[in-house]
């Protein structure tokens, strides 16, 4: 039976640098960053897309480095791992739920994923990014029916879900998930540039990307926890993007957190520097909003339009 609504949660979402392509050096990294978080009162921390072992950003300055995507299957997560229990373990030592962003390795083939990661240190969500996005197709694979299921009761918190990146221009994805009713959602996102007014997609910018975020906020009345991560000139360096369409610069950070009818409620982290955005989240203003607008429910029309969605698993080897 879920557990009674708390009037305020606290979080803490990250805005980060990733030990690129290091996948020890990254979980090293985020044990210490769940205990930063749980010493500053954190109940729930948000990481961004790809935060284990860093986004890997030269796919959109060349499409083949085979030196590279080696490095980078080799120092993906795996969900059973040592390493995903050491995760585990520290949210379970510090008592702090997580939204953990990462490359999954599945007998060497990647997927965005996410987990979401219990107070006790359980995995309670464990979901791909249905479709990977352009460029992406060249190093990740795509989910099946079970990452549908991406939202959950966390005991003292609420509803928390999530979705990656550009999952959040997906309407049909966003209206299931809505019908889940969140009350936290879980916004990742790789590190994020202001457009520059040239040629690029808007859409892919930093502005852009917030624009999707607060979005999502309005449409479901949740809090939205928008976690990017950053890179400095030695990542630039590591990945050789300096040359690239994005990414080619230090930056890319813009995490904030939006509330439930959509207005920016966090102080910036300037954009090249570390840190978390902690925040109390006072949840009866979901209330506020969803008397207004319920996408799912009064202000919606199931009669006249419905979705339909298959969330079987599907494998390679089907019966």
């Amino acid at each position: 039976m879920a557990s009674s609504a708390p009037s305020s949660v606290r979080v803490a979402v990250a805005q980060f640098e990733p030990v690129w392509l290091d996948l020890q050096g990254t979980v090293d990294k985020t044990c210490r960053l769940l205990e930063e978080a749980a010493v500053g009162g954190a109940q729930l921390v948000a990481f961004p897309e790809c935060w284990i072992p860093g986004y890997p950003a030269w796919i959109w300055t060349r499409s083949v480095d085979f030196d590279l995507s080696t490095a980078y299957i080799q120092n993906s997560l795996r969900v059973d791992s040592p390493e995903m229990q050491r995760i585990c373990d520290a949210a379970a030592k510090h008592k702090i739920s997580v939204v953990l962003g990462f490359s999954e390795n599945h007998r060497d083939s990647l997927y965005i994923s996410q987990v979401v990661i219990d107070a006790d240190g359980i995995i309670q969500v464990n979901r791909r990014k249905l479709k990977a996005t352009h460029m992406e197709r060249t190093i990740f694979g795509e989910a099946s029916g079970l990452s549908l299921k991406n939202v959950v009761e966390l005991e003292g918190i609420g509803r928390v879900g999530a979705l990656s990146c550009w999952e959040h221009t997906q309407p049909l994805l966003k209206y299931h998930t809505y019908h889940q009713n969140e009350s936290i959602h879980v916004a990742a996102w790789p590190p994020l540039f202001a457009h520059g007014g040239g040629p690029d997609l808007w859409s892919m910018s930093s502005e852009g990307a917030r624009c999707l975020s607060q979005t999502y906020a309005i449409e479901s009345q949740s809090f939205v926890l928008h976690a990017t991560a950053i890179i400095s000139k030695s990542g630039i360096e590591k990945l050789g993007t300096g040359g690239g369409l994005v990414m080619n610069t230090p930056g890319g950070g813009s995490s904030a957190i939006f509330g439930p009818d959509g207005r920016l409620i966090s102080e910036p982290v300037p954009e090249t520097e570390e840190g978390f955005i902690f925040m109390d989240l006072p949840m009866a203003d979901r209330l506020k909003s969803r008397g207004f607008l319920d996408v799912c429910g009064h202000y919606s029309r199931s009669d006249l339009l419905w979705l339909g969605v298959d969330d079987r698993d599907k494998t390679p080897l089907g019966s």
